[in-house]
């Protein structure tokens, strides 16, 4: 089922949540709404379920399909709705809490008690919990719970699925095992989903699309790929991962901050500089593009790489650099140590929220 938004806008008062927004989503595909708090994405998704009316419009127009949604009740739109916090019936076991929704459908479209018990055993197959069918709410852990309302969603056959910040509320490692689960049963079923998150990596991980948000607009709408490399503004490359930042004076092609020294074509006078982790080499002796010597003040090894805390006086805040386990063994880096940091590619954007893309990087 595809969707199409046409000039969505929302106010809560005198404060305006949504801008005027026009949004596409293909049969098939897992969008993911991502942006601050505030940004709009939440009230974008229960627009789109129902939950609250857009502002009036004649322009405005929710499409399911072929079929315009825009004043139709929650109850007929057919979508699914997983919420952060689960919402489930404590009084009520596994099994009749995923069959709750088809047992209370008006008599002509009630399956018999048959059919409805079929289709709970084999939603709990699918998301592995049919040995739990008979357990409560409290005696399951967080990433059980979440299943067992994602099951209980699905029980509807609904056209569409919304997911409100489906992880947000479980540990590190339980979100991932998540994550994966969800995009393979996403493949497996081929229904069409939309979920909020602010953590970009589940955003990067999940989606065939992610919808970046700000102040109740859309920044950017790409695939996670061409998101993380060709950002259209300075607030979607600062939302989506670490960024270090240089300012300084640029004359005659070098950008100067106190001790710190960079080669760059820029115009001159006052300039800013953005760069990744994973962009940045470090030495023991600076090369003739970077001059950038820092401390070392700390050296966190995370799974295929090592993060390098780095401080100096040109630095208003610490940068983070990403090197090989080997690079790190290499230069010996210890809390203390004298290094180089060496820009192997920088960002430069003309204003803070100019959506365009950036005007100048360079690779050294």
């Amino acid at each position: 089922m595809s969707i199409r938004l046409e000039h969505i806008e929302k106010h809560f008062g005198r404060s305006q949540a949504l801008s005027p927004t026009d949004l596409d989503i293909a049969n098939g595909e897992l969008i993911g709404l991502l942006g601050p708090s505030g940004s709009g994405k939440t009230t974008l998704l229960r627009i789109i379920a129902g939950l609250e009316t857009p502002d009036a419009n004649p322009r405005t127009r929710i499409l399911f399909g072929e079929r315009d949604v825009t004043r139709v009740h929650v109850r007929d739109r057919r979508i699914g709705f997983v919420f952060q916090h689960y919402a489930l019936f404590r009084h009520m076991s596994v099994f009749d809490n995923v069959a709750f929704g088809l047992t209370v459908l008006p008599r002509r479209e009630r399956p018999s008690s048959g059919e409805i018990r079929t289709r709970v055993l084999r939603l709990l197959e699918m998301v592995q919990l049919s040995h739990l069918a008979n357990r409560y709410p409290a005696q399951l852990s967080g990433g059980q719970q979440q299943r067992v309302s994602l099951a209980r969603a699905l029980a509807l056959k609904p056209e569409v699925l919304l997911l409100d910040e489906p992880f947000g509320a479980l540990d590190a490692k339980v979100r991932q095992e998540l994550r994966r689960w969800l995009r393979h049963l996403h493949d497996e079923l081929g229904f069409t989903s939309v979920f909020v998150t602010h953590d970009q990596e589940e955003a990067l991980e999940l989606s065939d699309r992610v919808v970046v948000m700000s102040n109740g607009r859309i920044e950017q709408i790409d695939t996670p790929e061409a998101l993380y490399r060709s950002p259209a503004n300075r607030f979607v490359f600062e939302f989506l991962g670490d960024v270090n930042l240089l300012e300084g004076e640029v004359r005659d092609g070098v950008l100067t901050c106190g001790d710190a020294q960079l080669k760059a074509d820029l115009p001159e006078g006052r300039q800013e500089l953005l760069l990744r982790p994973h962009e940045i080499e470090l030495a023991t002796t600076p090369d003739e593009s970077s001059h950038l010597p820092a401390t070392v003040t700390a050296v966190v090894p995370v799974g295929a790489e090592v993060r390098v805390e780095l401080s100096a006086d040109w630095m208003n805040e610490p940068w983070l650099a990403s090197v090989r386990h080997e690079q790190a063994s290499q230069l010996t880096l210890a809390r203390g140590s004298r290094v180089y940091a060496r820009a192997l590619t920088w960002h430069h954007y003309p204003a803070p929220s100019a959506s365009v893309q950036p005007s100048l990087a360079a690779s050294y």
